[in-house]
């Protein structure tokens, strides 16, 4: 074991738990534990969001998918950053007018059903255990790498490390662990590339022809087509990553951890540039790493590339550098799986016991101790998952989610806020048809079936490694034609005049809601 790593591995772990003692003693109410009170500044909320966003699939895998890919690597990234603007165009305000705790509280401000409850639950927890596996994997690989510490140990570390900040801290602790990660990460990014740099004397197009040599690629590095042979499978991606940010959950529960929407504006228009700046720097390492490594070592040591960024800081900085960049993307896993966690507890103790379970009648002491149990249960499920799964290739369970998301919980969130004669029974069926299409179309699909080393014998029955854009127009299909069969169970005009009025401005029309 290299003392190095080990040391910095444990100053992070010491100083995460350090912030989850100071927030133990702030969540004694669930309206702490579950959305901070909306004490969040807008910066700092926009920098707890992009520290639940970046996962170690961006820092890792794009880095390498640049350095392996050329351009189509960074074309890659360019959906997660334009997704933000349709949150923040699109759902951000009504969200944070409509909902308290949940995606469940905005859905049901409209149509208030416990089978909506439960659909919405059921779908929070299958999108943050998807989300939760890949990076639990990747958590224990890295250790294992870098630590010399067995699979199973270095999960059961992160998995438990990611239990104690939601059991005792919740969401202040969640949001602090998640901002300092990004501070860190966005500081040694930032050093990093200057250094990269400075091999070239601050020279660009030295780098850019340094890059254009390393790779066998050669001129068509910057020439889109090595990664996305297909169009359309690029354009179903890209589909998937703009439309599934905005019905990821736990995104959307940051958009309750501020106190009113100029917050909520400020938070997604400061998370979006920090993202922004982030992929930018991405390029940089990935055409550092391919111009100062060399494509070929790169894949001797990892043909995946996910270990291009701790590669490029050991040829440029040696064991110091090394240990700096792996501890920088654990605690980008640790800070993605907490948020993850808090929002599947959240679905359950609020949406499922607090209301449905409970009618709405439990105490806070019950709440607050279903939902720390919640989240001991969400651990031991996900990391047993990912402890399973220690052979198996499961990176593709990120895009997964995100098509999950975009077929089943965007359409339902766009057409409850905007669509008059949307009904409770389109807003099911939606939700099942998109739940249904998307799981359906991942498990035909190359991902499962052996075309292409899946895990199943026979040939993939639908040819799309990403499966966006036929199961996305599904779920607003399945909400369309739910609505259309259930016309005399839609609101009157009035009814969805009060909501809409309450979704864009936070008023009611109803002078008992004043």
């Amino acid at each position: 074991m290299n003392l190095t790593y080990f040391l910095f591995f444990l100053c992070i772990i010491v100083c995460t738990l350090i912030i989850t003692y100071w927030a133990a003693k702030r969540s004694n109410t669930t309206n702490r534990f579950y959305i901070a009170s909306g004490s969040l500044t807008g910066f700092q909320n926009g920098l707890a969001i992009a520290g639940d966003f970046i996962s170690a699939a961006s820092f890792l895998g794009v880095v390498g998918m640049i350095a392996i890919n050329g351009y189509d690597g960074f074309l890659y990234s360019i959906g997660f950053l334009v997704s933000y603007l349709v949150v923040l165009f699109v759902v951000a305000e009504p969200v944070h007018r409509l909902g308290k705790y949940s995606l469940g509280d905005v859905i049901c401000s409209r149509f208030p059903s416990d089978r909506m409850r439960w659909m919405l639950a059921l779908g929070t927890f299958m999108i943050s255990i998807l989300y939760m596996i890949p990076q639990l994997v990747a958590s224990g690989f890295l250790l294992r790498l870098l630590l010399d510490i067995d699979y199973s140990i270095s999960v059961l570390v992160i998995g438990g490390l990611m239990t104690v900040y939601v059991v005792f801290g919740g969401m202040v602790a969640t949001s602090w662990v998640q901002i300092v990660k990004t501070v860190v990460l966005m500081s040694g990014t930032f050093l990093l590339s200057l250094i990269v740099f400075s091999n070239f004397h601050w020279d660009l197009s030295a780098l850019i022809k340094q890059a254009k040599k390393g790779s066998p690629l050669g001129d068509s590095f910057f020439i889109p087509g090595h990664l996305f042979g297909n169009p359309i499978e690029f354009f179903s991606l890209q589909l998937a990553l703009v439309l599934g940010t905005a019905g990821l959950p736990h995104i959307l529960l940051r958009l309750f951890t501020v106190r009113n929407t100029l917050e909520v504006r400020r938070s997604l228009i400061s998370s979006t540039w920090i993202i922004g700046l982030f992929y930018l720097m991405t390029l940089i390492l990935g055409l550092g790493t391919v111009a100062l490594l060399g494509y070929h070592t790169l894949i001797a040591n990892d043909p995946t590339g996910n270990l291009a960024a701790p590669l490029l800081a050991r040829e440029v900085g040696g064991d110091f550098l090394l240990a700096f960049v792996s501890a920088i993307a654990f605690t980008t896993i640790v800070a993605v799986v907490a948020g993850l966690v808090i929002s599947a507890t959240t679905a359950f103790s609020h949406d499922i016991f607090h209301h449905i379970l409970k009618k709405g009648k439990s105490t806070e002491r019950e709440q607050l101790l279903a939902a720390r149990w919640t989240a001991v249960g969400i651990g031991i499920i996900s990391t047993l998952f990912a402890l399973r799964l220690e052979t198996i290739n499961v990176t593709f369970l990120v895009s997964m989610t995100f098509v999950v998301a975009a077929s089943s919980n965007f359409p339902v969130l766009v057409l409850t806020i905007y669509w008059k004669r949307f009904t409770q029974t389109g807003a099911i069926t939606a939700m099942v048809s998109g739940l249904a299409a998307s799981l359906a179309f991942v498990l035909l699909g190359p991902h499962i079936m052996n075309l292409d080393g899946g895990w199943i014998e026979g040939e993939a029955v639908i040819p799309l490694y990403n499966p966006g854009i036929i199961a996305i127009p599904i779920g607003f299909l399945g909400g369309y034609l739910g609505t259309i069969f259930s016309l005399k169970n839609s609101q009157s005009v009035q009814e969805y005049r009060e909501f809409f009025i309450k979704s864009q401005t936070g008023m009611s029309s109803r002078r008992d809601d004043t």
